[in-house]
């Protein structure tokens, strides 16, 4: 796999990402995982949309749409940059993913559906022992339905 230019920040690279992926274009994505990328799902098995567009099972049905609604830097260099998106398809499913970076290639990738998510950096020390949220889901439809909630620690 080939290496981005330093110039691009991670946050940038994961967007490029989805860029990528909304033009169809798989060998800018490929260019951006690495060959052993570790990958974790959590979610309805009807909902491992990522898993079908990168391993090219989704080709020629109507893929599914990552847009997302925000993306967001988080987590130190000691351990990768993380940067963690998300959003919403249709009525029905909110997606987070979290991406870990090194040299401007994502060889981590968390992906979570229909569940809130929280990020805490656990390597941080914090005042008073306290743990704080780096990053919280923002669900646009708070009130109309109930999710699951999970704690992502990096």
């Amino acid at each position: 796999m080939g290496k981005h230019a330093p110039s691009k920040s991670n946050r940038e690279v994961v967007e490029s990402l989805y860029a990528s992926l909304a033009r169809g274009d798989a060998a800018a994505v490929t260019a951006l995982l690495a060959a052993d990328l570790d990958w974790w799902f959590h979610g309805p098995r009807r909902c491992q949309h990522m898993r079908r567009l990168l391993t090219g099972e989704a080709a020629g049905a109507v893929a599914f749409r990552f847009m997302p609604t925000r993306v967001a830097e988080v987590g130190s260099a000691m351990d990768g940059q993380w940067v963690v998106a998300e959003g919403w398809a249709g009525e029905h499913d909110y997606w987070v993913h979290a991406w870990c970076l090194h040299d401007g290639i994502i060889t981590n990738f968390r992906e979570y559906f229909n569940t809130s998510v929280t990020v805490r950096n656990l390597g941080q020390t914090a005042k008073e022992d306290v743990v704080w949220a780096i990053w919280e889901s923002q669900s646009p439809r708070p009130k109309s339905r109930s999710m699951p909630g999970l704690v992502l620690a990096i």
